[in-house]
């Protein structure tokens, strides 16, 4: 969940003095003052993905790296909702190769007519090649506006291969995108399993890839979501990479393997969803919905369950892509649960004639539900597909799900009156809140005036130069004021013990006297009225003290961005600081360790037998003075901070649920599972 940020300066922002001014003359690249079409670059196929790989996978990183695998994926999937293929295995394997292989019909291998070549060599090496264009090999396909297959190839330094497909097999390699050979076909053992299908085996490229370490949790979550989508499918995931302690292994059996498949679709996996929580309805309602539009198919799934939390918990998909953005067919679904919420609240006297509605926003507490469609043209917004655009959508999802939705509440009565009791409680609380976050917005009114009178600000209006601190405790927050950066770092002491937002709805976390300071200092406002453009500061630091109290304190205040300000999250504007555990003293050296794992292997290396060391344990940071908190915590020069990071939303959310709920039961499951990894203070 966090990343570290090495401990290096921080170069400031540059603003636009650089830029040059208008109608000055530049001089070309090729050393004239000239402009003409000899300066411009053509980059085609290959060679303009390998140039400019974020463009087609999002980043460099471990993001893009994912999103290669998934590609790939992908179209293992498009094969399985087309009817095709019911199992996918996916492998990780040692020194960096990935492969995927499903029991599909196989990508064809005959002369392409187009390009003269193998239609599996054009699949591989021509960009937006593939059979989702002509609209005869797919009705519904993930992967339609995906980067494919040969953006994959283009970005790995080896590929290769395999087709299963009438009684032959056939192979091909590729570096960094060229084939090596032309395709390669053999008579299939028919004995072989699968006996049609596709493997594709690859090795992404360190030459244009940053971050080469594919992590196992993050991809099997993806793939469960995949399953939990095509009901019936089966995704077989395995970690088969050769570690130090994998070294002495004799047995090939991977390191780790999950499996995937669920008949329930994604009915499971709402329930998977909500297995931690008390739920309203004994069983999700369920929606599998198909209309025919303009002759094509659109599915229209949808599962809801409510449960007694505080929280929403909703799922948009398209095609099985996770849109996280959601689009059309999630405005869709929030106007139909609505409509349908306050018409049965009506027909059953719970709201009188001249109530006013209930709002979408109340009908969302508490709500876990996944919408999935799945059409033949879907319109994504950007390359990474995050959101779905096809306006045509909405009213399909609206008018399909409130229809249902009434039909279920009427014939679940019982049900329908808690969900709607549900609702009305909320509206009370949201009204509460309303009153309580004009209270706030009132005070952040004045300029200057406004500000809470514990925080130390700073002198630098410009937000990207400016970072605050939250420190627990007036101690720790006199030493944060004195040693600081006054011109770009700012102080807000926390006084009193912090609240557990997860136990609690907006107007009570409103009426808490350390949030309200928090949130005021911020100046986003929250809730409804939450902009993160408002955001004063755009380094936001948890600095905490090192011991187990500290770290209370730190998941508190976690929970409470995590639960009402994700947006800052996502954005990464939100840290932790890193103070140091220890100070060691040798002779007349001193030197900073942040951990016992830090001491023991300092203390490993010295000679005892010739000089003494001295070792101070800092449990709290008002234990340091404002010199040593600036040298080893807040000088950018040197600190370590950890950048707070959602790598898995489904987890995260689970382990806020668990830690910070209202079941001490699955706490204590918890901690009994997990106490082994405790570092305990004595």
């Amino acid at each position: 969940m966090a990343q570290q940020e090495p401990g290096h300066p921080e170069l400031p922002i540059s603003g636009a003095d650089s830029a040059p001014e208008p109608n000055v003359d530049l001089p070309s690249s090729n050393g004239t003052d000239s402009y003409d079409a000899s300066d411009i670059d053509v980059l085609e196929g290959i060679e303009a993905v390998r140039r400019r790989p974020g463009m087609y996978i999002g980043s460099t990183g471990q993001a893009g790296l994912h999103h290669l695998v998934y590609e790939i994926v992908d179209n293992s999937v498009d094969e399985a909702m087309a009817g095709h293929a019911t199992r996918i295995e996916v492998a990780l394997q040692p020194e960096g190769w990935v492969q995927v292989r499903d029991d599909g019909r196989g990508i064809p291998t005959d002369q392409h007519a187009k390009t003269g070549k193998s239609a599996l060599e054009t699949v591989l090496t021509v960009l937006h090649a593939g059979g989702k264009f002509g609209g005869g090999g797919y009705k519904v396909s993930g992967g339609l506006h995906g980067v494919g297959a040969s953006v994959v190839n283009a970005l790995s330094s080896q590929l290769q291969v395999e087709v299963r497909r009438g009684g032959y097999s056939h192979t091909q390699s590729y570096v960094r995108g060229v084939p090596t050979g032309s395709v390669e076909r053999s008579r299939l053992d028919p004995a072989a399993s699968p006996s049609t299908g596709t493997m594709v085996r690859w090795v992404a490229d360190d030459q244009v890839i940053d971050q080469l370490e594919y992590d196992f949790d993050t991809l099997a979550q993806r793939f469960r979501e995949v399953a939990y989508l095509n009901k019936g499918l089966w995704i077989c995931f395995r970690d088969e990479r050769n570690t130090a302690a994998d070294a002495q292994r004799t047995d090939t059996e991977p390191r780790d393997e999950k499996n995937f498949y669920f008949e329930g679709g994604i009915q499971s996996y709402v329930r998977f969803l909500n297995r931690d929580r008390e739920v309203l309805q004994p069983l999700p309602f369920h929606l599998d919905h198909e209309i025919g539009v303009n002759g094509a198919a659109v599915v229209v799934e949808v599962a809801i369950q409510y449960n007694a939390d505080f929280q929403d918990s909703v799922y948009a998909f398209a095609n099985t892509i996770n849109t996280h953005e959601g689009g059309s067919h999630l405005t869709g679904f929030r106007s139909a649960l609505t409509r349908a919420v306050n018409d049965f609240a009506r027909r059953n006297k719970q709201l009188g004639d001249k109530d006013p509605n209930i709002t979408g926003e109340d009908t969302r507490e508490g709500l876990t539900a996944v919408v999935s469609v799945k059409l033949s043209e879907p319109q994504f917004e950007g390359q990474t597909k995050t959101k779905l655009g096809n306006p045509e959508i909405k009213g399909i999802v609206e008018s399909a799900t409130a229809e249902a939705l009434a039909e279920y509440l009427d014939g679940q009565p019982r049900e329908g009156r808690r969900i709607v009791e549900k609702c009305l409680t909320t509206a009370r609380a949201r009204e509460a809140a309303r009153k309580a976050r004009a209270i706030v917005q009132r005070k952040g009114a004045l300029e200057g005036a406004s500000l809470p009178g514990k925080l130390a600000d700073c002198s630098e209006r410009d937000p990207s130069l400016s970072e605050i601190f939250i420190v627990e405790g007036p101690s720790a927050g006199g030493s944060a004021k004195e040693g600081r950066d006054r011109r770009t770092q700012a102080i807000l002491p926390l006084r009193g013990k912090v609240l557990n937002v997860e136990r609690a709805r907006l107007d009570k976390l409103l009426g808490h006297e350390a949030f309200r300071t928090l949130i005021t200092a911020l100046g986003t406002g929250i809730g409804e009225d939450f902009d993160l453009s408002k955001l004063r500061y755009h380094k936001v630091v948890i600095m905490t003290d090192a011991d187990s109290d500290g770290a209370h304190i730190r998941t508190l205040l976690l929970t409470f961005f995590f639960r009402h300000m994700r947006e800052l999250i996502e954005d990464r504007k939100l840290y932790i600081a890193q103070p140091p555990l220890y100070r060691v003293k040798v002779g007349k050296q001193a030197e900073w360790l942040y951990s016992d794992a830090d001491l023991e292997a300092f203390m490993d290396k010295q000679n005892e037998g010739q000089k003494k060391v001295a070792v101070q344990r800092f449990k709290g940071l008002g234990e340091m003075n404002a010199d040593q908190l600036w040298e080893t915590t807040m000088d950018p020069q040197v600190r370590l901070l950890w950048s707070v990071d959602i790598a898995d939303e489904h987890a995260a959310d689970d382990l806020f649920v668990k830690l910070m709920g209202d079941d001490p039961a699955k706490r204590r499951h918890f901690i009994e599972q997990h106490a082994d990894l405790a570092r305990i203070d004595v």
